[in-house]
């Protein structure tokens, strides 16, 4: 396989039709090796349209994906980013290089490993990779940046817990996707004020769901 051509095929074939067109982001792909977060067994899958199985039974989401919440984040130099779903740790790379620092959490403690790892193996160093359960939140201990620029939710969620809410600056943004199966949406919420947000919905779509995260009440009156 030529890795290039394929990485090249995956951009323009992929990601460009899925209107990612911010040329700072389709340049980010080409410096940023995807094939160096997959795992060993599934290179010849790193640029192929689908999500890729990762160990613990969670999966490495679709390039075109990533890409796109890459762009609708719009994130800036000096902003703080928190993601919750590390997975490999690829979406962290990708944040970390737009970003001024990124604090990614993730609930099992071989895929933190795993990321913490091939982080490190690339040379990121902007990034803070930490254990634990942030489908409801996540406040840390003593962890810069808190509340946070930018915060990206790698996994789907029924609903979007207020804590996230209240862990956003004004001015700051939520990549989440909403929803439960068969409609999913992935959605950009930006504070405006201190009580006030605005919500856009981007595009359908379906995502693996975050363990423990909060269930829509079913009552109805």
């Amino acid at each position: 396989m030529n890795i290039e051509q394929a990485r090249f095929n995956m951009i323009e074939q992929q990601i460009r039709t899925w209107d990612v067109l911010d040329t700072q982001i389709l340049d980010l792909l080409l410096v940023v090796k995807r094939e160096e977060f997959v795992p060993p067994a599934c290179k010849s899958l790193a640029f192929v349209d689908t999500e890729i199985p990762l160990p613990c039974g969670e999966n490495m989401l679709a390039p075109k994906f990533e890409a796109r919440i890459l762009q609708e984040a719009g994130i800036k130099k000096h902003e703080h980013v928190l993601e919750i779903g590390s997975g490999s740790g690829y979406m962290a790379a990708l944040l970390a290089h737009r970003a001024r620092h990124v604090t990614t959490v993730e609930i099992e403690p071989e895929l933190k490993s795993m990321a913490a790892e091939n982080l490190a193996a690339y040379g990121v160093t902007n990034v803070d990779v930490v254990l634990g359960d942030g489908a409801r939140g996540w406040e840390g201990s003593g962890n810069a940046g808190a509340p946070y620029d930018v915060i990206v939710i790698s996994g789907s969620l029924p609903v979007l817990p207020d804590a996230f809410l209240n862990q956003i600056k004004i001015g700051g943004r939520i990549l989440a996707v909403v929803g439960e199966e068969p409609v999913m949406s992935a959605q950009l919420v930006t504070r405006v004020s201190d009580i006030a947000y605005n919500t856009v919905t981007l595009f359908e779509t379906s995502v693996k769901r975050l363990r423990n995260a909060v269930s829509p009440s079913r009552f109805k009156f």
